[in-house]
């Protein structure tokens, strides 16, 4: 993991008048449709978002920990698969948030049209993406059963909720995992990204 960023005076105050003191409750790429109760962050200065941050430059200005549950609605596809670009995202979510936090995510299906008609979506997410993100889960790799995480050893999470249509959008609910010494069993023969 990267070490802890300079955290602004802004984003403190932020942290610090959080109505929730157990943690932050924060909608990611929220654009002008914020949730209410959530703290926003976007790329766009525009009214709603708290955090002006790129979500592809890490680390974001956030401590270690702060977030009990952040919200990613149709983000990820834009994420920049290239170079590891979505397991360092998934892993600086993973950084932010607290034990057992959960993390929401709606996105297009990849190969949907939904997923299509956008000329910026670039990073196409099926059910089994989220497999290489889970220590305990086991998906079919073409004809054999397998353990995807095993392949880039990122972040861990617990997947607890995948569905999808073909034709249309997902919706998954992640739960952090504390990190476990067992999960990274091939850790020296790996491509890390973080």
């Amino acid at each position: 993991m990267q070490k802890q960023p300079k955290i602004p005076e802004h984003i403190q105050a932020l942290l610090k008048n959080s109505k929730d003191k157990s943690g932050i409750r924060l909608d990611l790429g929220c654009g002008r449709k914020k949730q209410p109760g959530f703290i926003g962050m976007d790329i766009m200065p525009i009214p709603g978002v708290e955090i002006c941050h790129d979500l592809e430059e890490y680390p974001w200005p956030l401590p270690d920990k702060c977030a009990t549950t952040v919200m990613a609605s149709h983000i990820i596809e834009h994420i920049n698969p290239a170079r590891g670009g979505m397991i360092k995202f998934m892993d600086e979510v993973w950084r932010i948030m607290k034990p057992e936090g959960e993390f929401m995510i709606s996105l297009p299906y990849g190969g949907s049209p939904g997923y299509w008609q956008d000329p910026t979506h670039c990073n196409g997410v099926t059910e089994v993406t989220f497999a290489y993100f889970d220590p305990l889960a086991a998906s079919y790799a073409g004809d054999r059963l397998m353990n995807l995480y095993t392949l880039y050893e990122p972040a861990p999470w617990k997947i607890v909720k995948n569905e999808y249509n073909l034709l249309g959008n997902m919706e998954v609910l992640l739960i952090k995992r504390e990190d476990d010494p067992s999960y990274h069993k091939y850790s020296d023969n790996k491509i890390h990204f973080r």
